[in-house]
């Protein structure tokens, strides 16, 4: 037997481990990006957090300040910084790379459907870090600020800030993919418009539960998740309707 005959079936013995290779080599290439971007934004480390304090500094009441309670944090935090937004700018690469993996698997009109839901799941989640950044951080730092008392003087240990901000940043991301999980249970056929419709006071109430949870404990920060979560949802049944039209025989 030639060895191009043998080829195939030699390939065909070992799956896993070749799937394994090429998964090692994805994810490879994503570690190599996002270090890359972490080396480019490492010489800006100090401007991008005062970019990211920069809502708390003008909340702050007069006497307010930043602070740094251990020796090593001035550098660690701006450093940590750096590396999650280098994850977070190397996020399309790294879908990209998700895709092309699995996409050999999928169905011709599975790949047609994919890549726009991976677009548009990746500026979504932009739109609602940037919506956290500019709406929701004035506002509740203000709201913050403005509890403390005449004899209280408000200083943010800068740690603690980074990971509020985060986990502000994921929570606001991760909610505004609602249209995009709308879409997905309708598509899949796991249910349809009508369904999702006639849940939706529960979905306004699963709205407020998500925010309390995953914001804050204050009213300001779970209102301003909770509602934009109860629009989305509105605007994935909406576009449902478009993209996802129920199954044959099914009618609106």
């Amino acid at each position: 037997m030639s060895s191009d005959e043998s080829a195939p079936e030699e390939h065909s013995e070992h799956p896993l481990l070749d799937h394994l290779l090429e998964l090692r080599t994805r994810a490879l290439r994503c570690l190599m990006v996002i270090g890359v971007i972490f080396l480019g934004l490492y010489f800006v480390r100090q401007p991008l957090y005062e970019a990211l304090a920069e809502p708390l500094q003008a909340a702050l009441p007069a006497g307010g300040k930043m602070i740094a309670t251990e020796v090593a944090t001035p550098f660690l935090i701006p450093l940590k910084l750096a590396l999650f937004t280098a994850f977070f700018i190397a996020i399309p690469y790294v879908l990209y790379q998700l895709w092309a993996f699995v996409a050999p698997g999928l169905y011709r009109q599975e790949k047609r459907f994919v890549w726009p839901m991976l677009g548009s799941s990746v500026a979504l989640f932009y739109i609602g870090m940037v919506f956290a950044y500019f709406v929701v951080f004035p506002l509740i730092f203000t709201f913050f600020a403005g509890q403390t008392g005449d004899d209280i003087s408000m200083m943010t240990d800068i740690s603690a800030y980074l990971s509020f901000v985060l986990m502000l940043f994921f929570a606001f991301g991760a909610a505004f993919e609602v249209p995009i999980i709308t879409i997905l249970l309708v598509r899949t056929g796991i249910t349809t418009r009508q369904a999702l419709a006639a849940k939706r006071p529960y979905v306004i109430v699963g709205a407020f539960i998500i925010g309390m949870l995953l914001t804050p404990p204050d009213v300001i920060s779970q209102v301003l998740l909770a509602i934009p979560i109860w629009v989305l949802f509105e605007l994935g049944i909406l576009l449902s309707g478009l993209l996802a039209p129920p199954p044959a025989g099914e009618t609106d």
